[in-house]
């Protein structure tokens, strides 16, 4: 009986983490805060979920871990992955390199990680990234498309436990998010409910899933090559040309780095 007893309650505390998990996630989609925005003190947003210390900072603590955040001790919480290095080196590279480049690197990287992903990816793993895909179709902003979409392109990095692997992408990432092309158009709240990137991501995972390493790794090609193909066109719209992670903020607008 008594083994019985702990075994309920460890079956509860996992319970309760992983709602408190699932109750963050969906709390910050929702905020929609833009990259590198501290979050709320751990008491509100104990308050605002309805959780304890101890489960929020389990949460916190897996969203760390998968990029989502980051922690500075005696500064707070911040989304987005963590700097790589410092943030002068991003901008150092960012200096030199320029989106055509970037997506070139993608092109070259990002095809591989799929591949390996196919091969090595858990079955929660791909749960998580139909999940990812659902909440993309279901974003009712750009901002919230592009935290699920950042997502799952993450864990497909994840997937690979190559973890060498993982850091470049991430620093690939990095560089990304402050090299941007093109703007938004203005009208556009939210992602049609044909946008590309849906059948395209739906593709990647499908393969993935089959366990069928060359067709995932064609099914990101296809998508990337797309992604460069739309920015291209976007870019002859535009009228301001290439724009800064900064002129983001300023515009008030989302960048096309949410076409992905």
């Amino acid at each position: 009986m008594k083994a019985f007893d702990t075994l309920s309650v460890r079956n509860t505390t996992a319970s309760e983490d992983a709602s408190a998990l699932g109750q963050l996630r969906t709390y910050l989609a929702q905020l929609a805060l833009p990259l590198d925005s501290r979050l709320p003190p751990e008491r509100d947003l104990c308050r605002a979920l309805g959780v304890s210390r101890a489960e929020l900072r389990k949460a916190l603590a897996v969203l760390e871990t998968e990029g989502q955040l980051w922690r500075h001790v005696g500064k707070g919480t911040f989304i987005g992955s963590r700097p790589i290095d410092t943030l002068a080196d991003i901008t150092a590279i960012t200096r030199r390199t320029n989106p055509a480049e970037v997506m070139r690197t993608r092109l070259l990287l990002e095809p591989e990680v799929a591949r390996l992903a196919a091969l090595m990816a858990t079955s929660g793993q791909i749960a998580e990234m139909h999940s990812c895909i659902s909440r993309m179709r279901q974003a009712q902003t750009w901002r919230q498309y592009e935290a699920w979409d950042n997502r799952l392109h993450r864990l497909i990095g994840e997937a690979t436990r190559n973890s060498l692997m993982l850091a470049l992408l991430d620093t690939l990432t990095a560089v990304r998010r402050a090299v941007v092309w093109g703007r938004q158009r203005a009208s556009k709240v939210k992602p049609d409910a044909d946008h590309h990137s849906f059948v395209e991501h739906d593709a990647i995972v499908a393969a993935i899933e089959d366990r069928d390493t060359d067709r995932a790794a064609q099914a990101m090609r296809r998508h990337l090559e797309s992604v460069e193909r739309k920015l291209m066109e976007r870019q002859d719209d535009a009228d301001g040309g290439v724009v800064s992670a900064g002129d983001r903020d300023r515009t008030g607008r989302e960048t096309v780095v949410a076409a992905r």
